[in-house]
């Protein structure tokens, strides 16, 4: 646990007492209706005979990223899950509202995570940002946050992490994800500002929208069970994939002019430095231009609409760090299988890809 910060208690919900070793399904108010009905979250509270770390995993912080609600729903209703220490606070819908409009926004048309720590007396985003921060980072020592890509586009299963922050670096790695993005995220996220409050969190991000895909909720249970054994709250070895990479440059490849895509990569591909992402064709096939890697990378998302306008952002590139060659880690892969591979597959029918011809392999 974090030495030097004040703590709420997590065995007094609002005067509800969750004794050691005990569970409650409670429930926190953060908003009221047009019809002047009180807006609640369900949260799962579970609690080990022992104390340890409190750690809080929240999904929906986006109304429609419900991924990682299948995976929080599926720790709760884990009979198997038993902790040896310490509590978690499940979160399976956190923005409740843009959940029950299908929106990533609320209906004030904010984005509840860039509202946080929020006011008391500020906007409907900034109410509710102030009430989750208090209610649930406050009890919190270490956080996982869920997320997918945003419309029309997919993710490969990625940690954010800011790696300059210890606590947050060992959380990262510990969680066991192929590929970390190191960044602080933008101001107001939910991510740093739970950091600045002294509780180190993490994302994860993977899929899509407004799906529950089975890859990407296991990827997600196996890193939060990775967390919680290397914490010691739970009994185990962490399983882990063939390697991780820590990214620290990344780049959208933007269409040039506007057309139809033809795609020659799937989210998760180890690309080399001038390899052929995508073919712009009109309607009728005839080509316009082609997309070429600026450098050594992995695909970290990319859109899953194959029609564009210019400047529309088409594959989101991860900068492989001087030294990693992506020739090696396409062979231990390769050879590791596994989740690995099945998210490669699975996520590849989220897009058509087209295998380049030979006269197309460099610019």
């Amino acid at each position: 646990m974090l030495e030097g910060r004040e703590r709420k208690p997590i065995d007094d919900w609002f005067g509800e007492a969750i004794p050691p070793g005990e569970s409650r399904l409670v429930t926190l108010a953060v908003s009221e209706s047009y019809s002047s009905m009180t807006v609640e979250i369900p949260l799962y509270l579970t609690r080990a005979v022992e104390p340890g770390p409190v750690v809080f995993v929240t999904a929906a912080l986006h109304g429609d990223e419900i991924n990682g609600t299948g995976a929080v729903r599926n720790l709760i209703m884990d009979e198997d899950l038993h902790l040896l220490r310490g509590a978690m606070i499940l979160v399976p819908v956190l923005n409740i509202l843009a959940f029950d409009r299908h929106s990533r926004y609320l209906p004030d048309r904010r984005d509840l995570n860039r509202s946080f720590p929020g006011t008391t007396s500020g906007s409907l985003a900034s109410r509710m940002a102030r009430i989750i921060f208090d209610e649930i980072v406050t009890r919190s020592d270490f956080g996982i946050d869920l997320h997918t890509a945003a419309i029309r586009r997919t993710n490969y299963p990625n940690v954010r992490a800011d790696m300059s922050n210890d606590a947050v670096r060992r959380l990262a790695l510990s969680f066991g994800a192929e590929i970390i993005l190191d960044g602080k995220g933008p101001k107001g996220a939910f991510r740093p500002e739970a950091c600045n409050a002294g509780c180190p969190t993490i994302i994860m991000e993977g899929g899509e929208i407004w799906k529950v895909e089975p890859v990407v909720v296991e990827s997600a249970l196996r890193g939060i069970k990775n967390v919680l054994r290397g914490l010691g709250m739970i009994e185990g070895p962490p399983v882990l994939p063939a390697s991780q990479i820590v990214i620290e440059t990344s780049k959208w490849m933007r269409a040039e002019r506007g057309g139809f895509m033809q795609f020659h990569i799937q989210p998760g591909d180890i690309v080399v430095k001038d390899q052929l992402l995508a073919t712009n064709t009109t309607l009728i096939g005839t080509e316009r231009f082609k997309l070429f890697a600026p450098f050594d990378a992995v695909v970290i998302g990319m859109t899953s609409l194959p029609a564009v306008n210019p400047g529309e952002p088409i594959c989101n590139l991860g900068k492989l760090p001087k030294g990693c060659d992506p020739v090696e880690l396409i062979k231990l892969r390769s050879a590791a299988g596994g989740l690995g591979q099945r998210l490669l597959d699975d996520l590849a029918t989220s897009v058509t890809v087209v295998e380049p011809s030979e006269e197309d392999e460099l610019p």
